[in-house]
């Protein structure tokens, strides 16, 4: 039976067109969805601020002073705690949290909130949205019921939830401190249809305390943007211990995408690996024989995206950090309120971050993609031509020159058109639900043979070079950092899908 599975896997991803559909998981320029423009609007047009855009500036100001704070961690405290969390284990005193988020020095009133939903909501939206979208699209049957979303804000994680499963989700547990936050986000859901069952707590211990432990299980926990705004290295790692306890199936961290973002994603991800590997090696040694195979399929964990192996981090010593982006038409209150130096405001943004996704088990053995597939070179391809098929006809090239110098249409610029729909008037059925996503026929597995190209594709003449993030072995236990050079003449078809590649796709070996 495993081996009419591998076949049958092998022989999904056999072409060229269905290397390049299950290779992209990255989004062109995204449009926030026309309901979330119209929440927002209507959200900042009740709230009546005169001076939004200087409250949009000072929490932007607010954000680089977080940096600020956060990079006066000691790095040998850090390498500390990652390298032997028991020993910081035993010196946290059983993990109680001695910080939150308030204690790095920015807290969400209501002026920081209005100028949070007016400035950046769209874009962590966006980021949202681009990673959920590539874990359906890497777990095709995977459609949570039940999700966790931990520092939910005025619900960005949410909204891109229920875009990216619509009709799977029913109910969904919010935890998010600040009251304002709560306030905005409850007022920007305002009027939607056919939403889950939501509950919002204002810590982990509160919706302990509510909740049994037969309901702690969780199919989704996602925690965006949040752990870099608490200051204690330590309780970054017992509150992602927490959210991975209340994991039953995925877990995914989204922080912004700059080194200490990347820093933190790459430390939660080495802690959650170790810890789980130190479990699954503690429970073979206590079980016998035959029940070794049962508890395989239970415990360990590994990673969804965007890393193909579970093994360190290649880029740690390369002196580069993982990091993808996610480019965003601006909203019309983007436009409105955030500042440029003295130059006009571009229409789209181009939102950085860095990301993880868990799952629960021990990674699946697939086979790779390119196993037993015969690339042909250019000169191979030129001598199977049918010298008949090279025949042109004269009337046909006739119209072929007609077509050259008839002119074209100029293309004009974006004119965001999208932001007159932006009415309370109701949209019909568009309105009754939110559209189910197109089915994926052809995605990536989640064997070690697919590789992710880190940072944009070089384009010379014949010759694409990309940087590529891939495993070294066939149980995805090790990985590597490698610079991969693609040429026409000896492999026209890769090429052909290099030359179309773009920065956070995947790369087949």
């Amino acid at each position: 039976m495993a081996t009419q599975t591998m076949s049958e896997t092998a022989q999904k991803i056999v072409t060229p067109e269905t290397l390049r559909y299950a290779a992209k998981q990255s989004e062109r320029c995204l449009v926030v969805p026309l309901r979330l423009r119209r929440a927002i609007k209507k959200y900042l047009r009740e709230q009546e601020d005169p001076h939004m855009k200087r409250k949009v500036l000072r929490l932007s100001q607010s954000f680089n002073t977080i940096k600020n704070v956060n990079l006066q961690l000691a790095t040998t405290t850090s390498k500390e705690i990652v390298e032997d969390p028991l020993k910081s284990f035993e010196q946290s005193k059983r993990w109680k949290i001695k910080s939150s988020y308030g204690d790095i020095g920015l807290s969400y009133r209501d002026d920081e909130t209005v100028a949070y939903v007016a400035s950046r909501m769209p874009a962590v939206y966006s980021a949202c949205y681009r990673v959920l979208k590539e874990v359906r699209r890497r777990l095709p049957g995977f459609s949570p019921a039940k999700v966790l979303d931990f520092g939910a804000g005025t619900g960005s994680a949410f909204w891109a939830l229920q875009e990216v499963w619509p009709k799977s989700m029913q109910k969904v547990n919010l935890i998010e401190p600040s009251q304002s936050m709560q306030r905005a986000g409850r007022s920007l859901i305002q009027g939607l249809k056919n939403l889950p069952l939501i509950h919002s707590y204002d810590s982990i211990q509160a919706l302990s305390k509510s909740i049994g432990k037969s309901e702690r299980g969780h199919d989704l926990v996602i925690a965006s943007y949040v752990l870099g705004e608490i200051p204690s290295l330590q309780d970054r790692i017992t509150i992602v211990r927490q959210l991975w306890d209340l994991t039953r199936d995925v877990l995914v961290l989204i922080e912004p995408g700059t080194p200490h973002g990347s820093n933190i994603i790459a430390q939660m991800r080495s802690h959650i690996l170790w810890m789980e590997e130190r479990r699954h090696r503690k429970s073979s040694l206590k079980n016998e024989e035959a029940c070794k195979d049962l508890m395989t399929q239970k415990a360990g964990a590994f990673v969804v995206a965007p890393c193909p192996h579970d093994g360190t981090c290649p880029l740690v010593k390369s002196g580069k950090y993982c990091h993808f982006v996610q480019r965003m038409e601006r909203t019309s209150s983007q436009r409105a309120y955030k500042r440029s130096k003295g130059e006009p405001l571009r229409g789209f943004e181009d939102e950085k971050f860095s990301f993880v996704a868990f799952r629960r088990g021990q990674r699946p053995r697939e086979p790779w993609p390119l196993d037993d597939i015969k690339l042909e070179t250019l000169k191979e391809q030129h001598d199977k031509r049918n010298p008949e098929d090279l025949e042109i006809d004269y009337e046909d090239w006739l119209k072929m020159q007609e077509a050259d110098d008839t002119p074209h249409e100029v293309v004009n610029a974006i004119t965001y058109d999208s932001d007159a729909a932006e009415t309370d008037k109701d949209d019909g059925d568009e309105d009754e639900e939110f559209k189910e996503a197109e089915e994926e026929t052809d995605s990536a597995d989640l064997g070690g043979g697919w590789g992710r190209i880190i940072f944009m594709p070089v384009r010379r003449g014949r010759q694409v070079t990309m940087n590529v993030c891939r495993s070294t072995n066939r149980n995805a236990s090790e990985g590597s950092y490698d610079r991969i050079v693609v040429t026409k003449s000896k492999n026209p078809t890769l090429h052909h899908q290099a030359k179309r590649s773009i920065w956070g796709d995947l790369w087949p070996f």
